[in-house]
């Protein structure tokens, strides 16, 4: 498996999505949050986006006021998973216009649409933007 988990935090630390694909019980996934979160936004950006915590390696990226984490195995490509970051952006900023926290607040089920559409069991298996959104436009229109 590659991705194990896909988190996006706001500046003050606040997780605003949470996407786990290995189990982890409740008081896991808060300790783990914490942990990372607070690695994560104490670095500044002179510091490069890899983290190793645990047995996780962590990507992230700053994209305004929101963190996109990403944990995946040890053995996965750092740059491959800032390119997912970056894809998953895009296809959030193609979809709300420029996407911001609130977006992502109000329409909390799509962005998690779009993440099932771009992973499946902790593997990347969409990076289309058009076939990523199809689904969701259709949605869109029947409401």
């Amino acid at each position: 498996m590659g991705i194990r988990f896909v988190l996006l935090v706001n500046k003050q630390g606040q997780t605003r999505l949470a996407q786990y694909y290995e189990h982890l019980s409740l008081d896991q996934r808060r300790a783990l949050e914490g942990e990372i979160v607070r690695k994560c936004l104490a670095r500044t950006d002179h510091h490069c986006s890899f983290v190793e915590h645990r047995n996780y390696k962590v990507v992230y990226r700053r994209y305004a006021s929101l963190f996109f984490l990403v944990g995946v195995d040890n053995d996965e490509n750092e740059l491959a998973i800032l390119e997912f970051i970056h894809l998953l952006v895009e296809t959030m900023d193609r979809h709300f216009g420029n996407v911001c926290e609130l977006d992502i607040m109000f329409h909390l089920e799509k962005v998690h649409f779009m993440l099932e559409e771009m992973v499946m069991n902790g593997c990347i298996v969409e990076t289309s933007k058009q076939n990523i959104l199809a689904p969701i436009h259709l949605m869109d229109k029947s409401s």
